[in-house]
């Protein structure tokens, strides 16, 4: 029995197709007693395509930075009912939670916020009915109750600050890779992938560049001491697991 937090991202749920299927996935994964919280990106293009509308009623819409996160939140409205409903096809409680409903708690700056404090307690609510509880990532409400989106990356830091409020036994991130690798495998072909590493090598490779781990949600495992495992959405092999120390001789 256990909590565990998952996020998938865009491409994972980019298709009602794929939706289904990560329903599925998840609920052939689930254990007896295990609860569920996942964090969802929108589908696909979503975001970009948003974006392109924003341009065609103005050449610089960034310049209305509010209206800009009214927008861009309704791409994880759209991917967390569809997720919830395919849920509930498959025989399973499910509720879709946003990110202000599921308590996620931002600053003021507009398209760049930050988390400041979460407070999941309609999560843990509906944990407790036996939902499995499906929260839009990237987004969170400031004082005022006007959203604010965490800008790139932020349903990975979504996830992993949702997992330590809810103080859960793990955050997986399912990407389109299968783990962390010492190199780009792309370009160096011994590159080999690893088991594990550690907050602080994760954060070093971040700014050097890879782009597996968006840097604040790593800072935030560490922050909450909550290992999170990179996996791939499209197998179910082990990725690597980030955490605090090394458990194996293997690194």
């Amino acid at each position: 029995m256990a909590l565990i937090v998952k996020k998938f991202g865009g491409s994972s749920v980019a298709t009602t197709e794929k939706i289904m299927n990560v329903a599925k996935r998840v609920l052939d994964e689930k254990k007896p007693g295990d609860q569920i919280v996942m964090v969802v990106s929108a589908m696909g293009d979503t975001t970009d395509d948003l974006i392109k509308l924003a341009h065609g009623i103005n050449k610089d819409p960034y310049q209305y930075t509010r209206e800009m996160d009214m927008l861009l939140t309704t791409g994880e409205q759209v991917s967390i009912a569809l997720l919830a409903m395919a849920f509930k096809t498959l025989g399973a409680k499910a509720i879709s939670l946003t990110g202000p409903m599921a308590g996620m708690q931002t600053n003021s700056v507009h398209t760049k916020g930050r988390i400041v404090d979460i407070e999941p307690e309609r999560v843990k609510e509906e944990l407790d009915k036996g939902n499995i509880v499906v929260v839009a990532g990237f987004q969170g409400a400031d004082q005022k109750m006007d959203p604010v989106t965490l800008g790139r990356g932020g349903s990975d830091t979504s996830a992993v600050a949702l997992a330590g409020a809810l103080k859960a036994d793990s955050c997986e991130i399912f990407t389109d890779v299968d783990g962390i690798y010492t190199a780009d495998p792309r370009i160096v072909k011994n590159a080999r992938k690893m088991k594990e590493i550690t907050y602080n090598e994760m954060l070093e490779m971040a700014r050097l560049g890879a782009g597996v781990m968006q840097p604040r949600s790593v800072e935030m495992g560490e922050y909450f001491h909550i290992p999170i495992h990179v996996r791939s959405t499209f197998t179910t092999k082990p990725g690597t697991i980030i955490r605090e120390d090394y458990t194996m001789e293997d690194k």
